[in-house]
């Protein structure tokens, strides 16, 4: 009897004060200070409490995979559609239905299944140095292969997921024969080798190593608001045909998430129209919800087309995509 009694007063001084009307448990390859203030926000409106962890998005998407049953995670937010359509096929999202999410995110932007939504978006775009380049010349992706951009041109590596995407969608509008093609031309124009991040690739832009490249548009925005004068702008290719390439960071209840419901609540709040403003502006992204506006610096590049197409189709074809890389030198 006093081992019950004790055991029971241990158990009350151990209790928090307040008590949660719930919890949620993420995963995340979305950087600490692009997700706290959103699930402080969550919490502070549910009382359901939102515990995360963060890592690149491979090694988060093999936990899941390995704690199978196991996993404490409820939800599993990443970047690039091609990771969560790698962790929809290894079965470790599972299908959410919403009236809510597919009203705030467009059908293109989310899995046709309801296993992954987006909650933000970036194009992958061409960045030029606005000293060395006339943007009259800058109309297509496929025209960073004209021979008047040799020596000129810099890119990304390709084994990066963000330029796996943007060749899966060549694939998906063009064919692999043309694609493949398209890449070619980029390699022989190329003036350095692939640099490992966009960072690096807009530093050697500036400093004359070469004039112009492909990037997400929030790197530009993140350099851009710390240095308005900037002798960079952004060119939105392709607008008389398939448009400007986007890509999201989105989201997906894991399938054995012990908290379904609150995590269906949190992606649900992510999507709304009291979220995506931070969601999104926090890191100069453009919002997937239609009925809200990015920030005055992102809108301030202008409009633009975008692809229409559904983004699982970057996933789908990825590996075709980094196999055609690899076969055209692009390294």
């Amino acid at each position: 009897m006093k081992y019950l009694l004790s055991f029971g007063l241990i158990i009350t001084l151990a209790a928090p004060a307040f008590a949660w009307a719930g919890e949620v448990v993420v995963y995340s390859s979305r950087k600490e200070h692009l997700i706290k203030p959103l699930f402080d926000r969550f919490t502070a409106d549910t009382g359901i409490k939102v515990t995360y962890l963060t890592d690149k998005a491979g090694p988060l998407i093999q936990r899941l995979v390995a704690e199978g049953k196991r996993t404490p995670a409820d939800m599993l937010i990443t970047v690039d559609a091609g990771n969560l359509w790698q962790a929809a096929e290894r079965g470790i999202l599972a299908k959410t239905k919403s009236k809510v999410l597919d009203k705030n995110v467009p059908s293109e932007l989310r899995d046709p299944e309801g296993r992954w939504y987006g909650l933000s978006q970036r194009a992958r775009t061409i960045i030029y140095s606005t000293e060395r380049v006339n943007p009259k010349n800058i109309s297509t992706y496929e025209g960073l292969g004209d021979p008047m951009w040799k020596g000129r041109l810099c890119l990304r590596t390709s084994k990066k997921v963000y330029n796996q995407s943007l060749v899966a969608s060549f694939i998906s509008h063009q064919g692999k024969d043309k694609a493949e093609k398209i890449v070619k031309s980029w390699v022989k124009n190329l003036t350095v080798a692939p640099f490992s991040n966009d960072n690096k690739l807009i530093a050697a832009i500036e400093s004359g190593k070469c004039d112009i490249g492909i990037v997400n548009t929030y790197y530009f925005g993140r350099i851009q608001k710390k240095r308005p004068s900037v002798k960079l702008a952004l060119a939105w290719p392709n607008q008389q045909s398939t448009g400007v390439h986007v890509n999201v960071s989105g989201a997906g209840v894991t399938k054995f998430a012990k908290n379904p419901k609150e995590a269906k609540q949190l992606l649900e709040f992510l999507s709304s129209e009291a979220a995506q403003g931070d969601f999104a502006g926090i890191n100069q992204e453009f919002p997937v919800n239609p009925r809200v506006e990015p920030t005055d610096l992102v809108k301030a590049w202008g409009g633009f087309k975008a692809d229409s197409m559904n983004l699982s189709e970057a996933g789908k074809l990825q590996a075709d995509s980094v196999r055609l890389m690899d076969r055209a030198g692009y390294k």
